[in-house]
């Protein structure tokens, strides 16, 4: 079957309207969806004011779900707010407060899992009056305006994503050893190619920290500079929430980030689930090998990050080495 889809940006997205994601999709729907998420990267399904198991139900038509458990609703959903359990405005003594505030940076959902997810969906529950929008950006428009020769550099490359890298660009860098063992990098391509389209994308996020094969330093000024370049207005839409809202997002040809409001005094809350990936897109370190934070030579203590389910101790020098990247 075709849908009816409306283009959201000349690159990517597409707005749908035509479909009920609290329905069960009938086969052909199931592969249309697919198959639009594969040439659009971005999906806005309109009107879906729905409960959690209704949002589980949909998202499990596209595959497992990543298994996460947040009180109070069903095992899959994960809880993007800016309250407490309570339901009071986060202060900023609460260690989620911090924590949120990752979501402010580029980034791609999962990519600090050796087998990374490939669809999410997000959906409103309660938006501020103003601002708080959700920014995309199309990796494949991304890639396509790459030189021949850094094309040819990233072909074959493969780097490490880990939470921890993403947490210290927002300065913290202070971790336990427990907490560097939880957050071990994983291994990806830096370039996928999508199986139907045959397009390429480049496979970035905040999460990576390092080029296999590369000095720490080289790393990040290459890194930084393939952020800059994807994230250039031509290549991002930026979404602005409607009540009922659902967006779905392909994980391997996308990057996204939320946008600033006032979270001080306005509620936000939006519901997500994420679907499992399939196998990892790289072999992974071998097992013992030191990671890139233990060798920079680069020492901090400060700023240690709130919050993260591991038991606080002092660090030896050899284990608390972390390079910071300049933002």
């Amino acid at each position: 079957m075709s849908l009816n889809i409306t283009p959201v940006h000349p690159h990517f997205g597409g707005e749908i309207i035509d479909i009920d994601l609290r329905k069960p999709l009938e086969a052909d729907e199931l592969e249309a969806v697919c198959r639009a998420m594969d040439r659009y990267g971005v999906l806005v399904f309109r009107n879906q004011a729905m409960t959690d198991e209704e949002h589980v139900a949909a998202s499990r038509q596209f595959g497992d779900l990543i298994e996460t458990k947040t009180a109070g609703h069903p095992e899959g959903i994960t809880v993007i707010s800016n309250v407490d359990e309570h339901g009071q405005i986060l202060t900023r003594d609460a260690p989620r407060y911090w924590q949120n505030l990752g979501a402010r940076l580029w980034h791609t959902d999962g990519t600090f899992r050796t087998t990374s997810p490939t669809y999410s969906l997000l959906a409103a529950h309660v938006l501020p009056p103003s601002r708080g929008q959700t920014e995309f950006a199309f990796m494949p428009a991304a890639y396509d305006a790459l030189d021949a020769t850094t094309k040819a550099l990233v072909e074959d490359m493969v780097v490490e994503h880990s939470l921890l890298y993403l947490w210290m660009r927002l300065g913290f860098g202070h971790f336990t050893a427990q907490q560097q063992r939880d957050h071990s990098p994983a291994r990806h391509r830096l370039v996928l190619q999508n199986t139907f389209t045959e397009r390429r994308s480049l496979y970035l996020s905040m999460h990576i920290g390092s080029i296999v094969g590369w000095t720490l330093p080289e790393s990040r000024c290459f890194i930084d500079d393939l952020l800059a370049h994807a994230t250039q207005t031509e290549f991002c839409y930026t979404h602005d929430w409607r009540p009922g809202d659902l967006v779905m997002w392909d994980n391997r040809q996308t990057m996204h980030r939320g946008r600033p409001y006032a979270n001080a005094q306005d509620v936000r809350i939006l519901h997500r689930t994420t679907i499992k990936g399939s196998a990892p897109t790289a072999a992974q370190r071998p097992a013992g090998a030191p990671v890139p934070w233990q060798v920079s030579g680069v020492l901090s203590r400060t700023n240690s990050f709130p919050g993260i389910d591991s038991p606080r101790e002092e660090m030896t020098d050899h284990s608390a080495r972390f390079c910071i990247a300049s933002t």
